[in-house]
């Protein structure tokens, strides 16, 4: 059983990724369940979530999208239906419509997309799909969110009768306003409307030669409404027809409730499902905001993070447009604990959180932003000690705090336990909070506890580095700038660079000195080794990195190369099909000139028919029968390679004049003087025909089987007439 306590949750600032996912909600108690969001008890119920989650994602990436879920809390309107000979309005009859049509829908396309959705599909299959209640509700309440006419045979009799009345009550005034405008009894305005009644607007002077009721009057006292005696009958009517109407509504009102009121149970399945689709959906948009996966799942206690984000700083640096840097980390039975060291600001308090706010978030049904390959186990419990923790209340030091919640650690840590410590040992005397931060980590992995710790303690290092499964990290910094990479290296414990920072801030070096005088020298040594050993490391990095990126550059100029090259065979290859192609045609159309030649010879037109057959035959057998999609694609395919060409050529022969035109080797020639009947060919041509005609600057030239226009210019001389 799975128990995370309230200080975990605050000290990784679970809460905020919590805020963060209820912002895609889209309902009022799919944020409510969202809020409400902490750790699985059961391992298996996490595990379902996760795979829900995960397939919800999937949906936002094909083209079978689910569905819209959003709907209304209808938890009022359910309670009203628990309460006898009482009746819901039609607004709230809307919103339980809303529901059934919404889950049927769902239901539906579950059931229709199951091979893309199984894991949604056999949640919805739990739930009985009934249309029932909002087909009757719609045969009551119209789409505009009135009564409909047909729905009781009385309700449809008195709308009859209203309407009825009215159309009597708007000729009566009619009458009655006709007649008194043509006395002259009434103002310019003639009419207005009082109390839902149309009235005449009489002279004051007049009010007693108009046979009504008074109504009121204007401000000035000039004008005297009056509704007429012969609409007041009419009106007396009215209001008791619609008197009758309103208690029809409510007598149809109480009847739809009753019917609706059998299926409360079902109503409350549906609204259960519908949040339910809705944290689902939520989960799912975050995950697509922050590149969340679903890791594989061990089940043995092994962690490896790869290229680990912490989620609220990502998307915190996103709005900024800054880099955030994604850790490493891997944590099995044979290397239960890290212990990370280094200066302040380098990373490695967040590198913490990282960790810790990922598994809460794993065993929340929350994906994780890691990158594929990445695995993550469960933990029972997951203890944490952050940040500068007085207890004003109680009067506790930093120090009296920190050893009350190892008193916990202690109480609650075996081999299911996570434990995240930041500045472990701090708050008391180095000597003496080192000694005892030793025993209990000493503790921690006796009891077989996976942890990550961050320390300066160089106590803590040398134990890590003698215990088989404890493991040192350091942050890498920069040799040079002293600034921090932000990379985690597992392996080697970390330096301070306690006296390096103080010298690039300014700290005159004699009291530098003066510092390092005052402590062990063993421990300077201890530490300038260290600090050495992280300089070559960060060499080291900044090599490997360089060598990377000219690997990655090498691998982009070959893929370049060989796609280049793909594309080049892709292209010869399409050429010399068209050429065979062309080379074919050619073949056959000498065949055919050779049977259209023997046919002119011998007449024979059965041989002809059979040597035709013949050759279509040899040609139909080389044939592979194609479809009208590939047919289609052929052609496509045949009809770009011959452009291409088509371009290629008009490029080379537009090339070629130019070239011709630039050079001056072949002088001028002379115009010629064309005559009717001389010989002559086109500069860009080797066809020989004769002028048939010539008119203003263009000639007809006869080719034999066909003539053409062309300029004169155009022409070269062959040979006179004969």
């Amino acid at each position: 059983m799975v128990k995370i306590s309230q200080k975990t949750l605050d000290d990784l600032e679970f809460d905020a990724v919590v805020a963060q996912v209820a912002e895609f909600s889209i309902t009022s108690l799919g944020r409510f369940e969202i809020e409400k969001l902490t750790p699985y008890a059961l391992k298996k119920d996490c595990i379902k979530t996760l795979n829900l989650v995960h397939e919800f994602v999937s949906s936002f990436d094909n083209e079978n999208r689910i569905p819209n879920h959003g709907f209304d809390d209808i938890t009022e309107e359910l309670k009203l239906l628990s309460i006898e000979n009482n009746f819901l309005e039609i607004e709230q009859f809307r919103k339980i419509a809303v529901i059934s049509i919404t889950t049927n829908t769902l239901l539906k396309f579950f059931k229709k997309f199951r091979e893309y959705y199984p894991l949604l599909h056999q949640r919805s299959e739990e739930l009985e799909k009934n249309m029932s209640v909002s087909i009757k509700i719609n045969t009551v309440i119209d789409k505009y969110g009135g009564i409909r006419n047909d729905a009781s045979d009385n309700l449809h009799t008195i709308r009859k009768s209203i309407q009825t009345v009215r159309t009597k009550i708007n000729t009566s005034f009619n009458s009655a306003l006709s007649q008194y405008n043509s006395a002259d009894y009434l103002d310019d305005i003639r009419e207005t409307v009082m109390e839902n009644r149309r009235v005449l607007a009489v002279k004051a002077m007049y009010r007693r030669k108009v046979k009504g009721s008074i109504m009121g009057a204007s401000k000035t006292g000039s004008i005297v409404y009056i509704e007429p005696d012969v609409t007041h009958q009419h009106q007396r009517d009215l209001n008791n027809l619609e008197f009758d109407e309103t208690e029809e509504i409510k007598q149809i009102l109480l009847k739809l409730t009753a019917f609706v009121r059998e299926f409360k149970p079902l109503l409350e399945q549906y609204q259960d499902y519908l949040t339910h689709i809705d944290v689902l959906y939520s989960k799912a948009k975050y995950a697509n905001t922050i590149n969340g996966i679903k890791p594989e799942i061990s089940e043995t206690q092994n962690l490896n993070l790869k290229n680990a984000y912490h989620p609220l700083l990502l998307l915190a640096n996103n709005e900024e447009g800054k880099e955030t840097y994604p850790q490493s980390i891997k944590m099995t039975p044979k290397s239960r604990i890290i212990v990370i060291s280094g200066p302040n600001a380098g990373g490695k308090s967040i590198t913490l959180k990282t960790v810790g706010l990922l598994q809460l978030m794993l065993q929340s049904g929350l994906l994780v932003p890691v990158q594929e390959g990445s695995k993550m186990c469960f933990f029972d419990n997951i203890l944490s000690d952050i940040g500068d923790n007085q207890s004003i209340e109680n009067h506790l030091s930093t120090y009296s705090y920190r050893l009350k919640q190892m008193n916990y650690f202690l109480k609650k840590c075996n081999n299911k336990t996570l434990f995240l410590i930041d500045e472990f040992g701090t708050g008391s005397d180095p000597e003496l909070g080192g000694a005892l931060a030793e025993t209990f980590l000493e503790v921690f992995y006796e009891r077989e506890a996976y942890g990550i710790i961050t320390t300066h303690y160089s106590n803590l290092k040398l134990l890590a580095d003698e215990l088989p499964h404890i493991k040192n990290a350091n942050m890498l910094f920069d040799e040079k700038t002293l600034l921090p990479i932000f990379k985690l290296i597992l392996g080697q414990a970390g330096s301070s660079f306690t006296f390096e920072v103080a010298q690039k801030n300014g700290i005159p070096y004699n009291l530098i000195n003066r510092s390092k005088k005052k402590i062990e020298s063993g421990k300077i040594r201890f530490d300038k080794t260290i600090s050495r050993l992280q300089k070559e490391r960060s060499k080291l990095e900044k090599t490997e990195r360089a060598l990377k990126k000219n690997e990655v550059k090498k691998g982009l100029e070959i893929e370049k190369l060989e796609y280049t090259n793909q594309k080049a065979q892709k292209k010869l290859q399409s050429f010399q099909e068209l050429y065979d192609s062309n080379q074919r045609l050619i073949y056959l159309g000498k065949k055919i000139v050779a049977l259209g030649d023997n046919y002119f010879e011998n007449k024979r037109k059965r041989e002809l028919m059979a040597e035709l057959f013949k050759l279509i035959q040899i040609e139909n057998s080389k044939k592979t029968k194609l479809s009208n999609k590939q047919k289609k694609t052929k052609i496509i395919e045949e009809n770009r390679l011959q452009k291409e060409i088509e371009q290629k050529i008009a490029k080379i022969r537009k090339q070629k004049k130019a070239n011709k035109l630039k050079s001056n080797i072949v002088p001028t020639k002379p115009k010629h003087n064309f005559k009717i009947g001389e010989t002559v060919r086109m500069d860009d041509g080797r066809a020989i025909g004769s002028i048939d005609k010539i008119e203003k600057g263009k000639a007809t030239v006869n080719y034999g089987m066909f003539t053409t226009k062309v300029s004169l210019e155009r022409l070269e001389f062959v040979k006179s007439k004969i």
